[in-house]
């Protein structure tokens, strides 16, 4: 009874088992074992071990047969490297074993344990390729991408061959995401992919960094052949792709950067393709750019302005000037507006046209505009202590205007120095309002009501729909200095903006004014104020007390 027990549960085990004597005789083999090698039971019996063992390793295979018997020990599974089976039918299958060994009469055995590893191979590889693949688009991710450029940058010191790598950046990928859902952003993502495997071929790395980011690593290009791949990519991405019955119209902006001419750094030079990328998109969509070295010199001013300006907001660095601006009927004082200066202990004096450009990028313009705003109201407050009260305008910012509690800041502001909301005016550009004029309208309509005056400023600078100015809930229009220059129009275009404000019913108030004749000009075309040197520079709020008393 024993030994049919023993036999069941010798055919009964899950991994194939292996009989083998010191020539290496298979003396006999369970169930399993044909099943994983496709041999019968009695096939298998009788036979040379090596019978299971690809041909090309059957010669080493004995010596390895030979050396366990001399030097028998136990080996488990997963202790070794994934061997190869051969089949019945030639096919090979990846196996683990186990090995023990035992003494019967005298002579020595070894039972192999054979496990058939085809499906945990492949669940190995699927997570291998998930670890290192994005699988919305098949391409390398950013871990995987990162490997293969410090592996060629390696090479590239060795070889001295140049590798160009290119970064892609999609121009119209949000307004397709927002507008249309997130699959159909899944679809341009992949169609992108596809593009570029079409184009690269097997020559060069592509990777999804993440977004509507994508890599191309090129080995062996040069700053000519990468501006041929360049101009490749940009071709295969010009054509919409089509998402139902629409056209999804994406683009690209790409930067390139060269190694080791730019940097043999692996992070360096993905920072310089980036730096490149968005030169690239200053330039419109559908272009390509290759890393400088004034990049890289503007990207460290930026990074120290950044760090400085963000010093300055923390000790009240930045301060306040203010210049007026004036009736031109009665010469007198109708407000001042409100700008920023900026003098470093470091860095001496830094002009807005350098600093509100990397506030906006760094996303210090929030914490700058709301200083500016207490700072204004702080001023409007002593000025009315003094009996000289004078309307103050402060620029909004285009992220300031996104700010969903900005109501609630501009009214503690008011409510803090006890200002009454009419001596405050907010000035937002033309462009900004457009960007999305149901947000501004609805924005500048809560404004307006806490009391507040609003202007819409540098009109005419930028591209208006006519139909939504007429629902800003705003009182004045500023004309911007360009309109005082002297173009083939003479003055009919400043009279013309002019009549349209008054069309509105707004006042207009012109900037950049700077000699007499301008503001006679200004008066005959019936302009409310004017603003500019013609007047005054911008002033401290103590030169701009003295220079009023003054007048």
């Amino acid at each position: 009874m024993w030994g049919e027990w023993v036999r069941e549960a010798w055919n009964a085990a899950p991994d194939g088992i292996l009989l083998v004597d010191s020539s290496g005789t298979i003396i006999s083999s369970n169930a399993a074992m044909s099943l994983i090698s496709g041999f019968a039971q009695n096939e298998l019996e009788g036979q040379a071990v090596e019978m299971l063992v690809p041909e090309s390793m059957h010669a080493s295979h004995k010596v390895d047969v030979h050396r366990f018997f001399l030097q028998p020990r136990r080996h488990s599974m997963g202790m070794g490297r994934t061997l190869w089976l051969q089949r019945k039918d030639g096919a090979h299958v990846p196996v683990d074993i186990a090995l023990g060994n035992f003494d019967r009469d005298g002579a020595p055995l070894v039972v192999a344990f054979v496990r058939d590893v085809t499906e945990m191979r492949r669940l190995e590889e699927r997570m291998q390729y998930q670890a290192t693949h994005d699988i919305l688009t098949g391409l390398h991710n950013r871990w995987s991408f990162t490997q293969r450029l410090h592996e060629s940058l390696q090479q590239t010191q060795v070889t001295g061959e140049p590798v160009a790598l290119l970064l892609l950046d999609l121009d119209n990928f949000k307004s397709i995401n927002d507008g249309y859902g997130h699959a159909a952003g899944d679809h341009v993502l992949q169609e992108v992919a596809k593009r570029l495997k079409s184009v690269i071929r097997n020559q060069g790395v592509l990777s999804r960094l993440g977004g509507d980011e994508f890599t191309v690593l090129v080995p062996d290009t040069d700053m000519e052949q990468a501006q041929s791949w360049a101009e490749q990519i940009l071709f295969a991405m010009s054509t919409p792709c089509r998402w139902g019955h629409v056209l999804l119209d994406f683009g690209a902006s790409i930067g390139v950067a060269i190694s080791p001419t730019d940097s043999r750094d692996p992070s360096t030079l993905l920072r310089y393709a980036d730096m490149a990328m968005y030169r690239a998109k200053e330039h419109g969509r559908g272009n390509f750019v290759f890393y400088e070295d004034s990049m890289g010199h503007e990207m460290a001013e930026k990074v120290l302005l950044s760090e400085r300006l963000r010093l300055a907001l923390g000790y009240e660095g930045i301060k306040l000037y203010y210049q007026p601006q004036i009736d031109i009927r009665t010469g007198q004082v109708c407000g001042a507006e409100a700008l920023v200066r900026w003098k470093d202990p470091l860095l001496g004096e830094i002009t807005p046209d350098r600093f509100i450009p990397v506030a906006e990028s760094s996303g210090l313009i929030i914490g700058l505009g709301n200083y500016v705003l207490d700072a204004a109201c702080k001023q409007i407050s002593l000025w009315l202590q003094q009996g000289q009260p004078v309307r103050i305008a402060v620029n909004l910012s285009a992220q300031q205007l996104r700010q969903p509690n900005l109501v609630q800041l501009v009214r503690d502001a008011l409510e803090r120095y006890q200002v009454p909301p009419s001596w405050l005016e907010l000035e937002v550009t033309e462009t900004q309002a457009m960007q999305d004029p149901e947000h501004a309208c609805r924005m500048l309509a809560e404004l307006s009501g806490l009391g507040v005056s609003l202007a819409l400023d540098d009109f005419g600078n930028g591209h208006s729909s006519l139909a939504y100015l007429q629902h800003l809930p705003v009182q004045r229009l500023k004309l911007g200095k360009d309109f005082m220059r002297t173009g083939r129009l003479g003055s009919k275009l400043l009279r013309a903006m002019i009549q349209f404000g008054h069309a509105l019913n707004l006042q207009v108030v012109a900037e950049g004014v700077e000699t007499e004749e301008q503001r006679s000009q200004l008066e005959a075309m019936g302009c409310e104020c004017y603003q500019g040197w013609l007047a005054s520079k911008a002033m401290t709020a103590l030169e701009f007390e003295t220079w009023r008393s003054q007048r």
